[in-house]
């Protein structure tokens, strides 16, 4: 039950995410089936407050000096990714978030959506694609490619 509460944190941590998870609940010997689908619940947690509160968070956080900084250095971060993304919209945002590469992933993701006011459920649908299609990349690399095909058929 630990090794799943800590599959679960790490999912939901900004640039780890199931990056992170997959490899870690295989090492720490969990089954595939419990280590995925408690990846993907741990990574899409975060998601719907991300979408729904993270620009009034980010225009609360440049009025507080300290935070300024970090505010302005979020938007660019995600104004940056998102020329990949508004191309090809919901599907583009999928990918963008399923390719489990450095600065992508459900957060960066989420932030994308929300800077470029995608509706709600096209976001989450895209975003909850995305962590999918990672947790099986990430699962097929963590589990052996042989090991997780068998577990398929």
């Amino acid at each position: 039950m630990r090794n799943l509460l800590y599959v679960l944190l790490i999912s939901m941590v900004p640039f780890i995410e199931i990056r992170g998870s997959v490899p870690v609940g295989a090492a720490l010997g969990l089954s595939f089936p419990k280590c995925f689908i408690v990846s993907v619940i741990g990574n899409m947690l975060p998601v719907p407050f991300i979408l729904l509160f993270i620009k009034k968070i980010l225009a609360w956080m440049k009025k507080v000096p300290k935070l300024e900084k970090i505010a302005v250095w979020v938007e660019a971060h995600g104004a940056k990714r998102s020329d990949k993304v508004t191309r090809y919209a919901t599907l583009g945002l999928a990918l963008f978030v399923g390719i489990p590469l450095p600065g992508t992933g459900a957060w960066t993701g989420s932030l994308i959506a929300s800077l470029l006011d995608m509706k709600f459920g096209y976001a989450i649908v895209s975003v909850f694609c995305g962590v999918l299609l990672a947790g099986f990349i990430m699962s097929g690399i963590s589990y052996g490619f042989l090991g997780f095909l068998s577990f398929l058929s």
